[in-house]
C-alpha cells in the first residue's frame, strides 16, 4: 500500500475507534485531524492553519441558511402547524382505509417544505399524529413505522438541511441542489402513499378508516391549513422562481412562521425561547462537526490519498455505474450504523473525487448534483433502517408501548419502496437534472 493510502487509511480507522468508543463526533474529527496535520507537517502550521481556517469556515455567506431554517423548523413545530397540516389531511384522506397513515405521509411531505429536520419531522408527527392513529384501531408497528418513514421526507422536500451541508463540502449551489431534490422527494411521497395502498389492500385490518368529518369541521380543518400552505409556497416557490436566494426563503419562511404563530396565539413567548435555543443547540453541534470534518479533511488533503485515489479508479477504466454501485452500497451499510450528517462529512473527502472523475455523460457539475441527491436519498434508507435508524429510535421514545420490533417491521416496506426509488434516480438521472436544467 502506498504511504499516502496507508496513512489516511490509519486516520480513518482512528476515527472509527473514537466513534465506537462513543467519542462525539466533532472531537474524534477534531483529535485525528489534528494529529494527522502535525505528524505529515508540524504543529507550528497546525497552529497556523487553525489560526485562520475557523473564520473563514464560519464566515461563508451560504452557513447562515442553517441555522434559520433550524429555527423556522423549531418555530413550526412548536406553533401547532403539524397538528394544523395533520387535520386538513385526515379531512381530505381519513375515510379511506388507511387514509390516517396517507395523512401522516400527506402532511409529512407539507411539513418538510418549511422544516429541513428528519428528527424534527418524526418527533413532531409522533407527537401530533400518533394518538389520533391508535385511537381509530390503527396497528401500532404500522403506526409508528409510518410516522418514521414519513419523517425522512423532512430531508427530501426542500429545503434540506443535509443538502446545505453537501453543497458546503463539495462547493455546489445550494439553489440548483433544492430544485433537484424536488422531484426525488415528490417521487418518495407517492412511493409511500403507493405503499400504504398496497398494504391496505393486502391487509384492510392495519389502518381502518377514521369516522368521517361533517361539512363544517372539514372547512374549519381547510381554513386552518392555509397559511401553512400559503408559507410553504411561499419559500420553496420563491426559491425556485429565482425571487429569493437560499439564505432569503429561509429568512422569509421564518418571519412568516413567526406571524402566523403569533396571530394565532399559538407561540407564546416561553415557546419562541425555547424554540431559539433549540435552534442554536442543533446549530452548534453542526457547526462543531463542520470545523472537525474541515480540520480532517485538511490532513486527508495533505495525505493527496483522495485525488490519488479518483485518479487511480479513472486509470482503471472501471465501468462508472459499477462504481457508483460500490459507493451506494457502502452508503447503505454506513447509514444503518452511523448518523447521517456524520456520515456524509467522513465519506465525502473519499467519495466525492472518485464519482466528479467518472464520466457519467454529464457535466461535472451535473454529476455533482445528481450524486448530492443520490446521497440524500441514502441517507433517507439510513434514516429508517437496522440496526440503527434514527427516526425509528425517536419515534420509539415516544411510543414507548411499541416495541421497536414492532416498529422495524412496518417500516420495512417503506425501505423497500426507497430502495426502488433509489435504483430510478440511478438509471434515470433526469429525475434529479430535469427541473435543474429548466430553471437555469
Amino acid at each position: 500500500m502506498a504511504p499516502e493510502f496507508a496513512l489516511a487509511a490509519t486516520g480513518f480507522a482512528a476515527l472509527m475507534g473514537l466513534i465506537v468508543l462513543r467519542a462525539p463526533i466533532a472531537l474524534a474529527l477534531l483529535l485525528v485531524g489534528a494529529a494527522g496535520y502535525v505528524h505529515v507537517l508540524d504543529a507550528a502550521a497546525l497552529m497556523n492553519y487553525l489560526k485562520t481556517t475557523p473564520y473563514h469556515l464560519f464566515a461563508n455567506y451560504t452557513l447562515s441558511i442553517i441555522p434559520v431554517f433550524i429555527l423556522m423548523g423549531a418555530l413550526a413545530e412548536r406553533g401547532g402547524l403539524a397538528r394544523d397540516l395533520f387535520a386538513a389531511a385526515n379531512a381530505l384522506l381519513g375515510r379511506r382505509p388507511g387514509g390516517l397513515a396517507m395523512s401522516v405521509i400527506g402532511a409529512s411531505a407539507a411539513f418538510g417544505a418549511v422544516c429541513g429536520s428528519s428528527v424534527a419531522t418524526t418527533a413532531t408527527f409522533g407527537r401530533a399524529a400518533l394518538p389520533e392513529l391508535l385511537r381509530h384501531g390503527t396497528a401500532p408497528g404500522f403506526a409508528t413505522g409510518t410516522i418514521a418513514a414519513g419523517g425522512t421526507l423532512g430531508i427530501l422536500i426542500p429545503p434540506s438541511v443535509i443538502l446545505v451541508v453537501y453543497a458546503i463540502s463539495t462547493e455546489q449551489n445550494v439553489a440548483k441542489l433544492f430544485m433537484a431534490a424536488l422531484i426525488p422527494g415528490l417521487l418518495a411521497t407517492l412511493s409511500y402513499l403507493a405503499v400504504i395502498w398496497l398494504r391496505m389492500r393486502l391487509n384492510p385490518g392495519l389502518g381502518p378508516p377514521a369516522p368521517p368529518l361533517d361539512a363544517a369541521e372539514r372547512r374549519a380543518a381547510f381554513r386552518r391549513v392555509v397559511p401553512v400552505l400559503g408559507i410553504a409556497v411561499l419559500v420553496v416557490g420563491g426559491l425556485y422562481g429565482g425571487v429569493f436566494t437560499p439564505t432569503e426563503s429561509a429568512a422569509v419562511g421564518c418571519i412568516a412562521v413567526l406571524a402566523v404563530g403569533l396571530a394565532r396565539r399559538s407561540l407564546p413567548v416561553r415557546e419562541i425561547r425555547a424554540a431559539i435555543l433549540a435552534a442554536a443547540e442543533t446549530t452548534a453541534m453542526i457547526f462543531a462537526i463542520l470545523l472537525g470534518a474541515e480540520i480532517f479533511n485538511a490532513f486527508l488533503a495533505l495525505t493527496q490519498a483522495p485525488d490519488l485515489l479518483g485518479l487511480w479508479v479513472s486509470e482503471q477504466g472501471f465501468a462508472p455505474y459499477a462504481v457508483l454501485a460500490v459507493l451506494l452500497l457502502a452508503y447503505l451499510v454506513l447509514g444503518a450504523v452511523m448518523d447521517e450528517l456524520a456520515m456524509i462529512l467522513l465519506t465525502l473527502p473519499i467519495f466525492f473525487p472518485v464519482v466528479t472523475a467518472l464520466d457519467f455523460g454529464m457535466t461535472t457539475e451535473e454529476t455533482a448534483i445528481w450524486f448530492g441527491i443520490l446521497v440524500l436519498v441514502v441517507v433517507g434508507i439510513g434514516l429508517t433502517s437496522p440496526p440503527i435508524g434514527l427516526n425509528v429510535f425517536v419515534i420509539s421514545a415516544i411510543a414507548r408501548n411499541v416495541p421497536i420490533l414492532d416498529t422495524y417491521r412496518g417500516v420495512l416496506p417503506y425501505v423497500g419502496a426507497d430502495l426502488v426509488r433509489l435504483l430510478l434516480c440511478v438509471a434515470f438521472p433526469g429525475l434529479s437534472l430535469w427541473l435543474v436544467r429548466l430553471l437555469t
